[in-house]
């Protein structure tokens, strides 16, 4: 036969995606947006607060330390008339994810000081000049807003070199590492919740596959998706060169998986970001010897953690009448140590 009888074999060329593209990162929520006013009636927060609380719940080690800070400020409190400990806790949580918290001054009819009560600093917004001096607001539902009297709203905020309206929480430069810590879980769980199992490039080199058998094989491809299933295939191609068809693997995560060196440095970068020592944070040793002495940890801890959270409170003593101050009581593990005097005597 004539070369030029032979048939003419046409290779196409077809391709398919295996998932849909999804966003990595919705949103830069630690972008620096400055201080501007709201139609003139208040400062705008510098940076999202509404992103700043929602990443109270994206990572397991985040979230978990400003409960345990919280609970470490409000642990030594005294009974007062001046605060209620249900109150307290919230401005110490306050404080915690945002760098803020907010306190009304409750009167009586003759201006006289009753108690303090909690502000949600999600809400709280500090008002322009033009409504006066030391006024705040608080945001409302349906474009609405609660105004508060001048000095009625106690502001404690944590320091900021760029603007002085608004506090910043301690912890913004590890926001990265607290989102990858969260995009490494959500691809693991999507990854079995989908049943992408088939992690590969199915690559066809022959031009043996008809039309119809493509089709037939991208169907049972995509069938293989969905929770649950993890499905093997035969493919049988009379006549088919050797190696006509190849797998490429892809996204196979049972040969090289970084999952648990992300999360593991992550990990470490959330609890640095809080100061938190691994062994307060219910984080399991890596080796036998443990994180050493807990006892020594948390006394550690109190000098370097606790006492500053409880000066930052004390702040509050400045508006608050003599005879309603709070304070806070001293651990019984300092009350129990007794200094060495014992000193060697001359005769």
């Amino acid at each position: 036969m004539n070369t030029q009888d032979k048939p003419r074999i046409t290779v196409r060329s077809n391709q398919f995606s295996f998932g849909d593209p999804e966003t990595v990162l919705t949103g830069q929520i630690g972008d620096y947006l400055g201080i501007f006013t709201h139609n003139g009636d208040y400062y705008t927060p510098p940076i999202s607060l509404t992103g700043l609380v929602k990443c109270t719940r994206a990572n397991a080690h985040h979230g978990s330390a400003l409960f345990f800070k919280m609970n470490m400020a409000t642990r030594y409190l005294k009974p007062n008339t001046a605060i209620s400990l249900a109150e307290f806790r919230k401005s110490a949580y306050d404080w915690g994810w945002c760098g803020q918290m907010y306190f009304r001054q409750r009167k009586n009819v003759l201006g006289g000081f009753l108690r303090l009560e909690h502000l949600p600093a999600l809400y709280m917004r500090k008002m322009s000049p033009k409504h006066g001096s030391n006024r705040f607001c608080m945001l409302l539902e349906g474009a609405k807003r609660m105004d508060f009297e001048q000095d009625e709203v106690i502001h404690i905020k944590e320091y900021d070199p760029i603007q002085q309206i608004y506090g910043l929480p301690q912890y913004l430069g590890g926001l990265q590492s607290m989102l990858l810590n969260e995009d490494a879980t959500l691809f693991r769980r999507k990854y079995y919740s989908n049943g992408a199992h088939m992690g590969y490039i199915f690559l066809n080199t022959s031009a043996e596959l008809s039309e119809d058998d493509e089709i037939t094989l991208k169907d049972q491809i995509t069938k293989s998706k969905g929770v649950g299933n993890f499905r093997s295939m035969f493919l049988s191609l009379p006549g088919a060169e050797n190696e006509s068809i190849k797998i490429i693997p892809v996204g196979d995560i049972s040969t090289k998986d970084e999952f648990q060196r992300v999360k593991d440095i992550t990990r470490n970068d959330v609890l640095a970001m809080h100061r938190i020592y691994p062994a307060l944070a219910a984080v399991m040793p890596d080796n036998e010897a443990g994180f050493g002495d807990i006892e020594k940890i948390s006394k550690v801890n109190y000098h370097n953690e606790v006492v500053p959270a409880q000066q930052v409170f004390l702040q509050l003593n400045d508006y608050l009448p003599g005879n309603k101050q709070i304070a806070f009581d001293v651990p019984e593990f300092l009350t129990d140590e007794k200094p060495d005097n014992s000193k060697s005597k001359k005769g």
